[in-house]
């Protein structure tokens, strides 16, 4: 019976995670969305300006993957050449970096104060003044998310057959192969970063450990 407890407090955990990081990509794309011609006409003059342009479609989107397929299409249909997105690509690791930052930040007992504040100003907000509700409930719920999975979390340091699980991951093939997989599957290596974060903080996971599964995040954006 605990184990099945554990089980949908790290579903949904993570379920409400992802939806945070939904709302976030959503909200700041109609904050900003709007502007991403001009940007591009703005920022892809130099190489400097395309990282920085790479760092800011990264923010938009919540996702470096999503970012790299906006490339594709703006070089599909001949917006700007594939020399032009080489600096934009770094800039969208650069991106997924601060996005990363941000989700470290241990705001979970907050989580909720940002949802409400953040609903309300959505809810009563016009234009502008909406969006930017949609953003602070976005990172409400994606750190309320976060606090859940870490709550669930908490019995598996206990847990021999997780334990186990754990020391398995030691090995850097196995951690390559579940980076690689899992973030092919959420489609967000930042979101995958996130529970890795929460691993390590609730001690389940060492920081060495951790490495060869970033890696693997990077292989499973590509």
């Amino acid at each position: 019976m605990e184990e099945f407890y554990i089980f949908i407090t790290l579903l949904g955990g993570l379920g409400i995670f992802l939806l945070g990081m939904e709302l976030l990509s959503s909200g700041t794309k109609n904050l900003a969305g709007r502007k991403l011609r001009q940007l591009l006409d703005t920022f892809l003059k130099n190489k400097l300006g395309g990282v920085g342009f790479g760092v800011i479609l990264t923010l938009l989107f919540q996702s470096s993957s999503a970012a790299s397929v906006v490339l594709v299409g703006f070089v599909d249909a001949s917006i700007i050449t594939f020399a032009q997105t080489l600096p934009v690509l770094l800039g969208t690791g650069i991106g997924t970096t601060i996005t990363t930052q941000l989700i470290s930040f241990n705001l979970g007992n907050y989580a909720l104060l940002f949802v409400g504040i953040g609903f309300f100003v959505k809810a009563f907000g016009q234009g502008k003044w909406s969006h930017a509700g949609q953003i602070i409930l976005g990172f409400g719920t994606l750190f309320f998310g976060m606090k859940l999975m870490s709550d669930g979390m908490a019995p598996l340091r206990e847990m021999q057959g997780f334990i186990d699980l754990m020391l398995h991951l030691e090995r850097p093939l196995a951690g390559l192969l579940v980076g690689m997989i899992f973030t092919a599957l959420i489609q967000s290596s930042a979101a995958f970063i996130g529970i890795l974060i929460t691993l390590c903080n609730g001690g389940l996971l060492t920081f060495e450990a951790s490495l060869p599964l970033i890696l693997g995040t990077n292989i499973g954006t590509t």
